[in-house]
């Protein structure tokens, strides 16, 4: 007669199921990737903290404006109040708001930087995203030092409506007088950018960067094709196809990003 042990329970959160491929993956081999899948080099979100800790030298990164939280100037009420959800994110992420600005060192090059959190209302940009943003333009502008900005949101925050639309000439125009002061901008675009902040900072930079197979677009592939009545490629929106059509400057994998900002930063400061 045949005996049998007890079945061994597996973990909860051993695995992870790529969003790319499909594939099941070990979660450690993930994470030792720097949060990409080892069978199709797809890359998972990560927050700010992450990106800081990746992207900039180890203890350098000063924050700046963290104390700055939105309002709810419309008191705005779909299926739920838009406070009660900034409240929600909050408690989610730790974070007042969906971008973290600071003073930092990239390769023992001294700049300003900036990045997303996607979990906050889907990094969307309202009035405080492009406050902080534009100060942080302004840090950089004076203080002389250059500004890197890593992008990753659903565009502009409909909850605080022309408000949030604001934001995207106000922190063009921030940019565009960096820029005549001489300033330099490297901005690196993740999955996803889309919407507002596709049509205004994040594609602004003096050198472009994508990760690898990051959506990047403004509107919608559907709306798109509904509008143009015409079927669009397998590949649009993606960073591959936006290189190939003279957006992007370059496509740099996540492990890469940092040793690639500090070349960039040398050559253009």
């Amino acid at each position: 007669m045949l005996r049998f042990g007890k079945k061994k329970q597996v973990p909860d959160g051993l695995f992870v199921k790529c969003e790319g491929c499909g594939a099941v993956v070990y979660r450690k081999n993930v994470e030792e990737r720097l949060q990409t899948c080892p069978e199709c080099n797809y890359h998972f979100r990560i927050g700010p903290w992450d990106r800081i800790r990746l992207h900039t030298d180890e203890g350098t990164f000063t924050e700046m404006d963290g104390d700055l939280r939105p309002c709810d100037p419309l008191n705005f009420v779909a299926k739920k109040a838009y406070k009660d959800d900034l409240e929600k994110d909050t408690e989610a992420t730790g974070l007042n708001e969906a971008i973290i600005c600071g003073t930092c060192r990239i390769e023992d090059r001294p700049a300003v930087f900036a990045a997303m959190d996607f979990r906050f209302r889907g990094a969307s940009m309202g009035s405080v995203v492009g406050e902080k943003l534009t100060r942080a333009v302004e840090r950089a502008m004076g203080e002389g030092l250059p500004l890197v900005t890593v992008a990753a949101s659903g565009g502009a925050r409909m909850q605080e409506s022309a408000y949030s639309l604001m934001q995207m000439a106000k922190t063009c125009a921030a940019l565009n007088r960096f820029s005549r002061a001489g300033g330099a901008y490297l901005s690196v675009m993740t999955h996803p950018t889309t919407g507002g902040v596709t049509a205004s900072w994040a594609s602004m930079g003096d050198v472009i960067l994508a990760e690898p197979g990051a959506l990047i677009g403004f509107a919608g592939r559907r709306v798109i094709e509904e509008t143009i009545k015409q079927e669009l490629p397998p590949d649009f929106q993606t960073a591959e196809f936006l290189l190939q059509h003279g957006f992007l400057d370059m496509i740099v994998p996540r492990a890469e990003i940092k040793r690639t900002l500090g070349r960039l930063l040398a050559y253009l400061t």
